[in-house]
């Protein structure tokens, strides 16, 4: 299981002809906020999963709908794409150009979520006031469970351009680099 790592990868980037763009990783990397920051900086539009799945009294739309939707999102000519939801990740793999992947430590992501407790955020349609045990049992056993699937695919769709960024603060370098890539 190899993953490009983030100093090589960079390397071979911005890519101007870059037009669709997946970002995941375990809940409370920082997925959202990212997305949000690279939407604004290459004026790609933006979709968040969340917003797509939840409905604003915590209940889920249809399956059915959630993948037409995602599937009439992937034809469009360019987005970012937000989120992980395993039963169509393989869909927008093979939709995108390029994997942003938020590899980060477990207490990181924890962290995270814990940090957004209260908070509104434009990617979910309520606040989370707790966090319930199930969500958090989900994040614990991210590493074991979803991160070897991701790691599959992206080994799987190599020949697209794949960012592994292990920490905060090689996303924040990721950032600027594409900050600078554009006032050049």
């Amino acid at each position: 299981m190899t993953i490009p790592d983030f100093e090589i990868a960079v390397n071979i980037w911005y890519d101007k002809d870059m037009k669709k763009v997946i970002i995941i990783g375990c809940p409370g990397s920082g997925k959202s906020t990212l997305a949000r920051k690279l939407s604004h900086m290459t004026k790609l539009p933006l979709y968040h999963l969340d917003l797509m799945n939840w409905q604003s009294n915590k209940t889920t739309v249809a399956p059915e709908l959630f993948l037409e939707q995602q599937k009439q999102l992937l034809e469009k000519e360019a987005w970012i794409i937000d989120g992980n939801y395993g039963s169509s990740l393989e869909l927008r793999f093979e939709g995108c150009d390029t994997i942003v992947f938020l590899d980060y430590p477990l207490e990181v992501c924890l962290e995270g979520v814990m940090d957004r407790v209260g908070t509104v955020r434009p990617d979910m349609p309520w606040v989370e006031e707790t966090l319930d045990d199930d969500f958090l049992d989900f994040i614990k056993g991210f590493p074991k469970t979803n991160r070897p699937k991701i790691v599959a695919l992206i080994n799987r769709y190599s020949h697209k351009t794949c960012f592994r960024l292990k920490s905060r603060e090689e996303a924040d370098s990721f950032l600027q680099k594409i900050k600078k890539s554009f006032q050049s």
